[in-house]
């Protein structure tokens, strides 16, 4: 392997470890590097497993919880409850991901436009929601009840859009349904991790006979990138939006927005 395959892959696990569990999306700003810096890798591939490393960052910051809700399944209501709460949220993303595959890697991923577009668009949404008064009826992130979890899953099926954000579509329309900022993220985080795993498992169904040893090694390089990179971020994200709420992440966004569709209007 060459050190300029090296160095993107780094950059790009940086990328995705830093973004992934902000609002900004992560894969639209890896296929944006991708666009803009010539980064490519067989069938898209890499972007969506090296987001393995950065949930992995969540089952380390989390492992207790998550350790109690597992070994206590059998005895414990509680982590039956929350157990199924993360089932039913994945199930939407899970199955018109399934069956939108194909158009979401060849169409969707293949526009630099529509990301610009959605992280602008995307940006205003934020701080129009930041606005809107809003009832905090859920404070437990392990304790929401089947509706508000589908209905958190459902919004999740809108960030197979790149440039949407899947942990910024969970937690706005969480705060929506009524459950609190740190709740709402937390829930994001937990959900990362049934969606993540079935979206890289898919992926690498599809397309392993199509890697070679130089798209593995690139894959390692930015899945331990990425986990490095994400543990920062789970381990004071909730902090900061607690102090300074999402509306700095809605301003990044339009800025960003912005820049990518001058950049593609002028020819960059």
């Amino acid at each position: 392997m060459d050190i300029g395959t090296v160095v993107d892959a780094c950059v790009l696990g940086v990328i995705e470890g830093f973004t992934e569990f902000l609002p900004v999306s992560s894969t639209g700003h890896m296929l944006l590097a991708d666009h803009f810096f010539g980064f490519k890798n067989q069938g898209g591939v890499f972007e969506v497993v090296i987001q393995l490393g950065a949930i992995l960052a969540v089952v380390a910051v989390y492992f207790e919880r998550l350790w109690r809700a597992v070994t206590t399944l059998p005895s414990r209501k509680e982590s039956r409850a929350f157990a199924l709460s993360i089932i039913l949220a994945f199930l939407p993303a899970a199955i018109i991901g399934a069956g939108l595959h194909k158009f979401i890697k060849e169409v969707l991923f293949e526009s630099p436009a529509l990301i610009g577009i959605v992280l602008l668009l995307g940006g205003i949404v934020i701080l129009v929601v930041e606005r809107l008064p809003k009832k905090e009826l859920y404070q437990d992130s392990e304790n929401l009840p089947v509706r508000t979890s589908i209905g958190i899953g459902l919004c999740q099926c809108v960030a197979m859009i790149p440039g949407v954000s899947r942990s910024g579509a969970t937690i706005i329309g969480a705060m929506l349904l009524g459950v609190s900022r740190k709740a709402a993220a937390e829930f994001s985080f937990f959900l990362s991790i049934p969606t993540m795993i079935a979206a890289a498992g898919y992926d690498l169904y599809k397309n392993f006979g199509a890697l070679n040893s130089h798209d593995l090694q690139a894959i390692a390089i930015g899945f331990v990138v990425a986990f490095l990179s994400a543990l920062l971020v789970v381990r004071s994200f909730i902090g900061f939006i607690s102090r300074f709420g999402l509306v700095p992440f809605a301003w990044y966004r339009i800025a960003a927005g912005a820049a990518v569709l001058l950049a593609l209007a002028t020819g960059l």
